[in-house]
């Protein structure tokens, strides 16, 4: 029989997702989610908002889990960066484009200097805009002490999203250019379309080869994405346009078809402030097939 909290499923994911920036750990929230939505509905509990009940448990479920990675993630070799995430669940929950910003990559990573409970408060209240007593009633937190978690997470975000951002047609139509630029080797494209301050972010999660620290500087990026894309080409690989967390994004694969690594774009004010390269396989899996290519050495040149 079908689940008849199924079409409450994405929330959970989207709510889980935003939370822990992991999809396998999203969909593990998500069903132990509906299993406890089950086992209340089960016992006569009456539910008067099952979507309030699901956004609850799913973020109390995932506050409790990134407390137990925290130790993981203080260790975690070299820099790091949400799983890339191919369906966009904002759809699905919510049918608001608005709601895409607070998927992307470049957002994600902005929101791991925040702890659990601020993490929460920030995206129950400014991305999925309940009312602060539900979200006191989430966190176990008086209203007043919440409104002051909030101001404080604002201010986290804030001052490292500040920039006024490009629009959505013109961030895709840019992340396209950039992305042509670097498949072809075109330094000057390539420099053309980056700030000046720009960043390039690597996660290999010590298991494949990316840089130990972002790389800065447009001249720099430039220089080094070129000769990424050149050693690829010689070694076969592929590169393939995606949609990852709802902004275009890049998918390089072996000459097998096999995943190689996730790129997706920060683009603010008309500019590429910051490419974000996942390797870490494990972090790909869930895509299919990952390539040991990174493991070989696709970054040397």
């Amino acid at each position: 029989m079908t689940d008849p909290l199924a079409e409450h499923r994405p929330l959970a994911v989207a709510v889980a997702y935003r939370m822990l920036g992991s999809v396998a750990d999203a969909e593990d929230v998500a069903q132990e989610t509906l299993l406890r939505v089950h086992r209340e509905l089960s016992a006569g509990t009456e539910l008067t908002s099952p979507r309030g009940f699901v956004t609850a448990v799913a973020t109390r479920l995932a506050i409790d889990r990134l407390r137990r990675e925290k130790r993981r993630r203080e260790e975690y070799i070299g820099p790091w960066l949400p799983e890339p995430m191919l369906v966009d669940t904002t759809v699905d929950v919510a049918g608001a484009a608005e709601l895409a910003d607070s998927l992307s990559t470049a957002f994600l990573v902005v929101l791991e200097r925040l702890n659990p409970v601020e993490r929460a408060v920030f995206l129950l209240r400014d991305v999925f805009d309940l009312p602060f007593a539900e979200v006191a009633d989430v966190v176990g937190r008086s209203e007043t002490n919440c409104r002051q978690i909030l101001v404080r997470a604002r201010r986290h975000v804030h001052d490292d999203r500040s920039r006024f951002a490009t629009s959505g047609a013109d961030r895709d139509a840019l992340a396209s250019r950039f992305f042509a630029a670097a498949q072809e080797g075109d330094v000057a494209g390539l420099v053309a379309l980056l700030a000046e301050d720009a960043t390039l972010t690597g996660d290999g999660g010590g298991k494949a080869m990316a840089f130990t620290e972002p790389l800065s500087g447009a001249t720099t990026i430039a220089r080094v994405l070129s000769a990424i894309f050149r050693r690829g080409r010689a070694l076969g690989a592929q590169t393939e346009l995606v949609t990852l967390n709802g902004q275009t994004g890049l998918l390089g694969r072996d000459p097998d078809g096999r995943i190689v690594f996730a790129m997706t774009l920060d683009i603010a004010e008309g500019r590429v402030e910051g490419i974000l390269s996942l390797v870490n396989p494990d972090k790909l899996a869930h895509l299919g097939p990952v390539s040991d290519l990174g493991l070989r050495g696709w970054r040397r040149d």
